[in-house]
């Protein structure tokens, strides 16, 4: 049963694995931009903005507290030495976010759980991109049973995202 279901899931999707692991995956390419968000990726790049963040965008409690912790540090805590990077830009376009990541000197990866899907991601589209990898859902505590983001209060959801976010500031980000 189980080889039946293991040959399903290969062939799920048209999904393609190659012999070493990976997921083959095929984005279609656009010719679409965001001026906006090429503008802030040249900026930082400029600046040469120390640290690069990236979030887990899940749809879960876990992603939601590692994306809103990641908007409290490079928007609010350290915005100065961060720059919020936007993961789907930056996987799916090799252009200005893509660009930041590579030429940041530390990637900070918050993810929302061992899955590490943002930072996986990454790391299919830059070689050799090793980013310090945070399991955020690790920083604060609530009833990991809990899945939805409707599962907790919005008020209490931002109460464990600044806890987090402070903790990551105080251990990964040198003022």
């Amino acid at each position: 049963m189980m080889k039946n279901f293991d040959q399903m899931m290969k062939n799920c999707c048209s999904m393609v694995f190659d012999e070493t692991g990976f997921e083959i995956v095929r984005i279609e390419e656009t010719k679409n931009v965001c001026p906006m968000c090429e503008n802030f990726a040249k900026e930082q790049i400029e600046k040469k903005t120390p640290i690069a963040v990236l979030s887990c965008d899940g749809a879960c409690l876990r992603g939601e507290i590692a994306r809103q912790a990641a908007n409290l540090i490079a928007f609010e805590l350290a915005p100065d030495t961060t720059a919020r990077i936007c993961l789907g830009g930056a996987f799916t376009k090799n252009t200005g976010q893509r660009n930041l990541v590579r030429s940041s000197p530390k990637v900070l990866a918050l993810e929302g759980c061992p899955i590490e899907c943002g930072s996986r991601m990454m790391k299919g589209v830059i070689d050799n991109l090793k980013p310090e990898i945070v399991i955020v859902d690790r920083l604060c505590d609530f009833d990991k049973n809990l899945f939805s983001i409707n599962d907790l209060p919005e008020e209490k959801i931002k109460e464990l995202a600044q806890i987090a976010a402070v903790k990551i500031k105080e251990k990964y980000i040198k003022a």
